[in-house]
């Protein structure tokens, strides 16, 4: 739920650009100023509407997936062994319904719930998350744990050994998981049984900040894409170089920054923030995500917070970007001043 609560704020984001621009243009050629209204509130979880479906239809989703499964097992006509189960599940998701994992993930939109239930296209962890939710429809305990760049989920039992028993050529572990388990160029490929029990199993607040660290990730590659090689963090060291010749500060008014995708950006680390407060490195990116996006004030007050946070080095680095950004501030707001006055 919380994750499709995500897709719906974000969704409601885009379609109020789009229908300011329509109300801009609508107004540019009628030569009469129109008042803007939006109709995006809603104060019924229920009664939010997302890609034309409320939540409770998306959530139905995985209830008739969970249902195929059955049927897939009746049709079968065999018991519910593990491995029975979980073939039954790869043969709904990735066979008849055709779900896909892609490992490299370029485009944010499938890192959204409902647009992987609808398209079958979806980065690693969604596909997991809904593989938990399903099994779990079906009573079967699923955990996971990041494991290097992958997300690995296994059903809880007291014998992990058969996770790694071959069974049709792959794993337990292996078929529920696809091709990273068997990548050597994988972490995951190096598990055993005991280094399996030695990993952190994430809590369901563990997985949504997972999905949501992708979409920052995803949201900020796409809102700098003009900007080859721009980090987060680029401003931050080149500040007090002292061989700088041009002011990266300055520079930075310049770039060309997709300002939509970096809303999305920021709003997902404002997320993440309240799942992981005391998280320095994501309120330094957070406070740049708003320096970026020329709101000053927040940024200073963001990145004044991380100082208490980070390490002393870190912090000498964010006390002097900061004392930059107090500029900044005062001259946007003598900007505003001048335009008022005239």
């Amino acid at each position: 739920m919380a994750l499709l609560l995500v897709a719906a704020e974000d969704e409601a984001v885009l379609t109020s650009n789009q229908d300011m621009d329509s109300h801009s243009l609508r107004n540019e050629r009628n030569d009469a100023t129109l008042p803007y209204k939006s109709h995006l509130e809603c104060n019924v979880v229920d009664e939010i509407s997302l890609a034309g479906k409320s939540m409770h239809g998306w959530l139905n989703e995985l209830d008739i997936i969970a249902r195929e499964v059955e049927a897939e097992l009746i049709s079968r006509d065999i018991g519910c062994h593990l491995m029975e189960i979980f073939e039954a599940v790869n043969t709904v998701l990735f066979g008849i319904r055709g779900f896909k994992r892609f490992p490299v993930l370029v485009d944010p939109k499938f890192s959204y719930m409902h647009t992987v239930l609808s398209s079958g296209c979806g980065s690693a962890i969604m596909i997991s998350i809904i593989y938990i939710e399903v099994c779990r429809r079906l009573g079967v305990s699923i955990v996971g744990s990041r494991v290097g760049e992958d997300f690995l989920i296994w059903p809880e039992t007291e014998n992990p050994e058969e996770l790694f028993r071959a069974s049709s050529g792959h794993s337990l572990l292996a078929i529920i998981n696809g091709r990273c388990v068997e990548d050597p160029r994988s972490k995951a490929s190096d598990l055993d049984s005991k280094s399996l029990l030695g990993l952190d199993i994430a809590s369901n607040r563990d997985i949504i900040g997972i999905a949501l660290a992708n979409m920052i990730r995803l949201h900020w590659k796409r809102a700098s894409r003009l900007n080859h090689g721009l980090m987060l963090t680029s401003p931050l060291r080149p500040v007090y170089a002292v061989n700088e010749k041009a002011s990266t500060m300055a520079s930075s008014k310049s770039l060309l920054l997709r300002p939509l995708e970096l809303r999305l950006a920021t709003m997902a680390a404002e997320r993440l923030l309240i799942l992981k407060p005391d998280n320095w490195t994501l309120r330094r990116d957070h406070g740049m995500l708003l320096y970026y996006g020329r709101r000053y004030a927040e940024a200073v007050q963001e990145l004044s917070i991380c100082m208490a946070f980070a390490p002393v080095e870190e912090a000498e680095v964010l006390e002097r970007f900061v004392e930059k950004l107090h500029l900044l501030r005062l001259e946007s707001s003598w900007k505003s001043l001048e335009q008022l006055t005239h």
